[in-house]
């Protein structure tokens, strides 16, 4: 992937590189803790003597050094000199301060131009390689799904579904949960973000789920949301319209069509069921080696989706005291609409 980094040794000398996700998807290198430095005539992969052998074998493209203490710092800074680096690209939003004053007062005659955005957006179209393990990793958050449901009764702690459910993605071949898990219930589902405690699912609760998990390195999310028992009228409405919303906001996802414009035809209808001003989060996010990534579906973005990017569709109705749906799928955009990854119904389960 490192071709994708020749246009930015056009304005700078080197790139460097430093979060876990850049590091493996740039240079092949999963171990997660080290700093490639790529120019147009070199490729250096510094890490510590806990990784040397895994770097010798995921990055054989790149020349790996081992560092000992704190000498990191000591070593690229010989490979700048060495190779006459004035200009250094690098990731101004995953590089922590310290890390940056670290970097700036060891390579003090060298200039520092944040690229994390740009980078980012070099990661937006996924490979076939990706796409598979995508998905692989949205299939198995739905086996996990349809293995819970059996739990989703009344007397059920939130907790219990949420460990749950990162034990089954475990068995079916995940190496974790992509986020943390959210399972809430009754008034809770009126928080987009809850946190799983040990209430006890009761009749007539909405319960939201909203996870994901990691296979070889790629993410997945889904949410679904079910009532305990007979939904309500008004139960009814909202999961109803949160389901049309997200039909209609997956029926404009397609190459060419800005964030913005798909985010506003999921929007509008929820407007115009009148819960506008429950909605309050964008429609949707990239997914990859992060759970966020670009590009993002809100009214903000002006981003054109492209053939081969990785969204979520999740519009959401929280109305406070009362409770909330949100309904995601995560979906592969094509030049004519999308593929959708999250094979599930969609219809009000009242269980």
């Amino acid at each position: 992937m490192t071709e994708k980094l020749n246009n930015f040794l056009e304005k700078c000398d080197a790139i460097y590189i430093t979060s876990p996700h850049n590091l493996r998807y740039f240079t092949g290198f999963k171990g997660g803790e080290g700093t490639a430095l790529v120019g147009k005539s070199f490729k250096y992969l510094f890490v510590d003597s806990r990784y040397t052998t895994q770097a010798q074998i995921e990055a054989p493209n790149f020349e790996v050094i081992e560092f000992t203490g704190g000498k990191k710092n000591a070593e690229i800074k010989a490979k700048l000199e060495k190779h006459h680096i004035l200009s250094v690209c690098f990731e101004d939003e995953q590089m922590s301060y310290a890390e940056y004053s670290s970097a700036k007062n060891s390579f003090s005659n060298v200039e520092f131009q944040g690229i994390s955005k740009e980078l980012s957006m070099l990661r937006m179209v996924k490979t076939k390689d990706e796409l598979d393990n995508l998905r692989k990793a949205e299939q198995i958050g739905v086996d996990a799904f349809l293995k819970v449901l059996p739990l989703l009764e009344v007397g059920t702690a939130e907790t219990d579904i949420a460990a749950e459910l990162e034990y089954q993605m475990r068995k079916l071949g995940a190496s974790g949960a992509a986020f943390d898990t959210i399972v809430v219930s009754g008034i809770k589902t009126s928080m987009p973000h809850g946190k799983p405690n040990s209430k006890k699912l009761e009749n007539g609760d909405f319960v939201t789920m909203d996870f994901g998990c990691r296979y070889n390195g790629y993410c997945s999310d889904m949410t679904r949301t079910v009532v305990i028992g007979k939904a309500t009228d008004e139960q009814k409405k909202i999961y109803q319209t949160v389901k049309q919303a997200q039909e209609v906001g997956l029926l404009a996802i397609k190459a060419g069509v800005s964030g913005k414009d798909a985010d506003f035809a999921a929007r509008e209808i929820i407007e115009k069921a009148g819960y506008g001003k429950y909605f309050g989060h964008s429609l949707g996010h990239g997914v990859g080696l992060l759970i966020h990534e670009l590009p993002n579906l809100s009214p903000l973005s002006n981003i054109k989706l492209e053939a081969g990017m990785i969204v979520t569709c999740e519009p959401g109705i929280y109305v406070p005291d009362l409770g909330g749906v949100r309904i995601e799928d995560m979906v592969c955009v094509t030049e004519d609409g999308i593929e959708n990854l999250t094979h599930l119904d969609k219809e009000l389960l009242e269980l």
